[in-house]
């Protein structure tokens, strides 16, 4: 008979929130939920709760906010809740070891990645970005260092050469909270057991920067496959685009959202528009040619290609480079 524990859950965005719905359906006790301090959003810079913290008030949990751990009172409050263990899924704070170690079954994280490859950040991104076949959740037995825990559970899925970062995100949200809650079973009678990392092994998942999302013709299309996809929905895969004569260029940033790999050989240089029409613009590249299928230009909404060439055809002529001018 499985043995409830209770819980102190700590996250932040829809992902995390997803498995703290898991939780509330489970038979565990869920005794407090941490999130990070309200942030402004919008317009207004009105203060906005985090997907967490709004579940967690849905269903009258009790919520602590603190801005980190290093106060004594803020690891006191933790500590009265007497909580056997604390799940933590992007939380976004980083746990000084005091509170690794006052659960009494320590803290667990729920990791987007099968570690010890993708240590870090952004493991989603990077194993799109990557190439790998293949990527999943770790349950990890949480430590001092960054992702370095002892692993209790891993789950895989894999990635197909259609899916998104967004695509790849749903689907790891769906696998985690089945691996949590498999995992707490094992926890509540015992019976989990840890296996330590391979370090040898271990890549880091670097944090994305919007200086990344610039398209450069100088990689294979296979290589700017995979950034469009790996950059879908943040920050976008984009290009710079000057119109104009040489005395007076305008310049636009044109985002692209979706595009395919194109079978074409070419001698054209990279970044060469080799065909423009319904079906896209193909761009040449170091290596064979990549299709642009959806674009967004500059205030303006995501468009199928087809219909921006109803009203700048002029902009993308077969034999013009992808950064050249008109006139």
């Amino acid at each position: 008979m499985l043995q409830p524990l209770n819980i102190i859950f700590a996250g932040t965005p829809d992902f995390a929130a997803q498995h703290l719905a898991a939780l509330i359906k489970s038979q565990h006790n869920i005794v407090a939920v941490y999130c990070p301090p309200d942030k402004p959003a919008g317009r207004g810079k009105k203060l906005t709760a985090c997907a967490t913290k709004m579940l967690a008030l849905e269903h009258n949990l009790t919520v602590e906010q603190p801005i980190n751990f290093k106060a004594v009172n803020e690891q006191q409050i933790l500590a009265q809740y007497n909580a056997d263990v604390m799940v933590v899924v992007a939380y976004g704070l980083l746990l000084p070891e005091v509170i690794l170690n006052t659960p009494r079954l320590g803290c667990i994280n729920v990791h987007g990645s099968l570690l010890p490859k993708w240590r870090g950040a952004a493991p989603i991104q990077r194993s799109l970005e990557a190439g790998d076949k293949k990527t999943g959740v770790t349950i990890m037995q949480m430590d001092k260092g960054l992702d370095t825990g002892d692993m209790i559970l891993t789950a895989e899925c894999a990635i197909e050469k259609t899916d998104t970062s967004a695509s790849l995100y749903e689907k790891l949200a769906q696998l985690g909270p089945k691996a949590l809650i498999d995992t707490l079973t094992l926890m509540s009678s015992n019976e989990h057991k840890a296996t330590r990392q391979d370090n040898t092994l271990a890549t880091y998942a670097h944090k994305l920067d919007k200086s990344e999302a610039e398209m450069n013709w100088l990689l294979t299309a296979d290589e700017l496959d995979r950034k469009v996809r790996a950059y879908n929905p943040w920050p976008v895969a984009q290009f710079t685009f000057s119109q104009g004569c040489t005395e007076k260029v305008k310049q636009h940033r044109i985002r692209i959202w979706q595009a395919t790999i194109q079978p074409h050989t070419t001698t054209e240089p990279a970044g060469t528009i080799i065909a423009s029409d319904k079906h896209g613009i193909v761009v040449a590249t170091k290596t064979g040619a990549i299709c642009l299928e959806v674009l967004q230009l500059p205030n303006k909404k995501p468009l199928p290609v087809q219909d921006i060439l109803n009203s700048r055809g002029n902009w993308f002529t077969v034999g013009a480079s992808i950064n050249g001018e008109i006139n």
